[in-house]
């Protein structure tokens, strides 16, 4: 989940003042080294520093005591090796020792235990390479009758390296096992006999050890016997764990040290955790939704850098001359000498390449034909549309409405002028308004929150004015943050859309909007449940006359939020008005899952006058419940959603075929009967606004995003429930009736 994030200035100078009455802030001088060089000393002032910050700016900062230690422990071994195949129990024997005395050593600032780890962690993993490229030598028997237990968590470790061994010759039949017999069914659908296969065919599972990724059935397909399918298998899966080793291999130790530390910050609680460098970038583009560079995305391949997609309005998409699937060998700055990135780690590629913008680029890149070519690219500051606000209309019963999808809270921290989320849904809301739509439906759902000033922005344009959130500091008084502007850009009917990973900032505007019973909720049971505020607090402001480089950041939660009505939604979340049957709904995935969550409590609630205009409110919550109740659709979302809760519990897997065809055609023919949830059409079209429509001659590649994203909206159920519960909510003096075709001609519907 995204942080809720606050750089409200009062605040984040409370933090720092508390910080330099202690100690008179650090004054550390140290001499450094080259980043992929052994520095303990840095690793220790980092270890330091971030225990003081943690110690106090933390909201309510955990004892680090024998039971923080052990939290600190498990979190670690299971990052390093998730699926237990790389330690052996003698391993884990060896590092329980320390399993009490972390806490001891972080507060020393020793380092043993991460030495440990990480020096047996690099043995075990060259090991674990002879081992998978001996075992792919040899052909699977798919006609022994054995099995393999999916459940790492509960699965031992393995006791000798015959047991080692013997796991991943499994893992690695299992997903063997499990592209065969896929490519299988592909051939058999188009009723062809497979010559030479000693078995029968079956379905799908997907595992951890390379898959393949193109299981197209076409009709040119070369028919293959049984050998060469599962000959074909053992190549794929061999190419899959290379590039995985490839990419470890790519990691250096302050990579692995940046795990270790965060073992220890998430014990504090979920969502406190460190920033190396290159994450805090990461962040930083993820909260703006712009950086400035040349606009492609890269991927590794082997030893290569490829181009996978080029953003759409950036330099590079708009020079036309790099293209999906080229190689980047060389990055030349300007003038300067082109350095070769053949073998480059991917972070390093990408440094080379991002810059300030108006500085020149220069890429010697082997393009998908062959050819070498060199290009020059100006920077320039590159918008990812994906983070921003959308949005859409539809005509449904003789009247319109609009949908508004908001991926994130995103904000400029950097420039005020930039563009943010509540200056963003306020032009999208009154583009709706000129486009003369009844009602609204703001839909949040997978939106894990962002900045807590566009949450007040954003609540403020539904509401005439008053209290959007509380938000209490440790040991303070709470501050209650306000809508302070009389004017409502939007008063007519408003449903806002949830879902279990709505968190954070979606989670305080759902719930400023239920108080004012201003609109409807609807949605998932109940969303994501993080009711608390961090703040990014750049390390090396404490650091002076250092030469260790850049220290990252630390996001830490610093403050609680509340409901205007007084109750937190930490782990609660918002309780949907009208809730709708969630296929994932009784998976344990919210924060109340989480075993170090902060608790719930609650508080005063602030005075507020609660919105007058709902005449038809109840009524519309109660239609919409007989409505979903009395819908098939729905009833078979319900009862999907229960079975996949039963099968998220079925961890065995046979590895003989025949066994396994059985097992796997059982759920297929169970699947089948849902297979209507993912072909539901509403039969509604949805349409571009008119000044999107002008920007698709010049952008087609933004035209056919939307045309998916309008494709989307129309096989939703959820958004037509929504834009039901909007139908309901209409004022009595609303008369339905079609739009003029002068009105209907301005939307292009897609």
């Amino acid at each position: 989940m995204n942080a809720i994030i606050t750089f409200m200035r009062k605040n984040f100078k409370i933090i720092l003042a508390t910080l330099c009455l202690s100690g008179v802030l650090f004054a550390f001088t140290i001499n450094g080294t080259k980043k992929d060089t052994v520095d303990p000393e840095r690793d220790r002032l980092l270890l330091e520093l971030l225990t003081f910050v943690i110690e106090k700016g933390h909201y309510d900062p955990a004892v680090m005591d024998d039971e923080f230690s052990k939290g600190v422990y498990k979190d670690y071994i299971q990052a390093l090796d998730p699926s237990k195949r790389f330690f052996l129990q003698s391993d884990i024997d060896e590092f329980a020792k320390y399993e009490l005395d972390l806490d001891d050593q972080i507060n020393n600032k020793e380092l043993t235990f991460f030495e440990l780890t990480y020096s047996r962690l690099m043995v075990r993993m060259e090991e674990s390479k002879k081992v998978y490229k001996a075992l792919l030598a040899t052909p699977n028997n798919f006609s022994i009758d054995e099995s393999f237990d999916t459940d790492y968590e509960k699965m031992p470790y393995a006791k000798n390296n015959k047991e080692l061994v013997e796991r991943w010759r499994k893992q690695m039949k299992l997903s063997a096992l499990s592209s065969i017999t896929e490519r299988l069914r592909l051939q058999e659908s188009k009723g062809k006999a497979v010559e030479g296969a000693e078995t029968t065919k079956t379905e799908e599972l997907s595992s951890d050890l390379g898959m393949d990724a193109n299981l197209k059935a076409d009709k040119n397909t070369k028919i293959k016997t049984f050998a060469e399918l599962e000959a074909e298998s053992r190549v794929n899966i061999g190419k899959s764990l290379d590039e995985s080793f490839g990419f470890i291999k790519e990691l250096t130790r302050d990579d692995w040290f940046t795990v270790y530390i965060n073992s220890i910050m998430t014990r504090f609680d979920p969502h406190t955790s460190y920033f190396a460098p290159e994450e805090k970038e990461r962040f930083d583009v993820s909260m703006s939704g712009k950086l400035e560079g040349i606009g492609a995305r890269l991927q590794k391949k082997n030893d290569f850098t490829e181009i996978s997609e080029l953003i759409s309005g950036g330099p590079a998409w708009r020079g036309r001359q790099l293209e999906a699937g080229d190689v980047i060998l060389k990055v030349g700055q300007a003038s300067a000498e082109p350095v070769d990135v053949v073998g480059m780690r991917l972070d390093d590629v990408v440094k080379k390449i991002k810059g300030p913008k108006g500085t020149i680029v220069r890429l010697t890149v082997k393009k998908v034909d062959g050819t070498i070519k060199n290009i020059s690219i100006v920077r320039d500051i590159v918008e990812i549309e994906e983070t921003y606000a959308k949005s859409s209309v539809v005509e449904k019963n003789g009247l319109r409405y609009g949908v508004i999808y908001l991926p994130k809270f995103y904000i400029d921290f950097e420039n005020r002028d930039g563009r943010d989320a509540g200056k963003d849904i306020a032009i999208e809301v009154e583009r709706l308004k000129q486009a003369k739509v009844n009602g609204i439906v703001l839909d949040v759902r997978d939106d894990g929150g962002g900045s807590l000033s566009t949450v007040v922005d954003i609540a403020g344009l539904f509401i005439q004015e008053g209290p959007i959130v509380q938000v209490k500091s440790a040991g303070k008084k709470k501050e209650v943050l306000y809508d302070r502007d009389p004017k409502i850009e939007w008063d007519g009917p408003l449903v806002i859309m949830v879902n279990s990973f709505s968190a954070s900032a979606s989670e305080i505007l759902a719930a400023a909007i239920q108080d004012y019973k201003r609109g409807i909720i609807i949605g998932s049971k109940q969303t994501y449940g993080k009711g608390t505020v961090q703040n990014v607090i750049d390390l090396n402001q404490f650091v002076r006359n250092s030469s260790v480089g850049d220290l990252g950041a630390l996001k830490t939660t610093t403050q609680k939020f509340y409901r205007i009505n007084g109750g937190s939604t930490q782990r609660e979340g918002v309780s949907s008005d009208v809730v709708m049957p969630d296929r994932y709904a009784y998976l344990k995935m919210g924060e109340r899952d989480v075993d170090n969550a902060m608790p719930w409590d609650k508080i005063d609630a602030a005075p507020f006058t609660q919105w007058k205009n709902t005449e038809n409110f109840d009524k519309a919550i109660a239609k919409s419940k007989a409505r979903i109740a009395e819908n098939p659709q729905f009833k078979l979302i319900e009862e999907n959603a229960k079975w996949i809760d039963s099968k998220s519990n079925e961890n065995t897997y046979s590895l003989n075929i025949d066994k396994f065809r059985t097992a796997q055609n059982s759920v297929e023919e169970k699947a089948k009967k849902y297979k209507p949830i993912f072909e539901y059409k509403n039969q509604l079209k949805f349409s571009s606004l008119p000044y999107e429509i002008e920007e698709y001659k010049k952008d087609p590649t933004l035209k056919e995003k939307r045309e998916r994203w309008h494709e989307s909206l129309s096989k939703d159920i959820y958004v037509e429930e929504a834009l039901n519960v909007l139908d309901d909510l209409q004022p009595k003096t609303i008369v339905k009736s079609m739009p003029s075709k002068a009105l209907s001609s301005k939307l292009v519907k897609s």
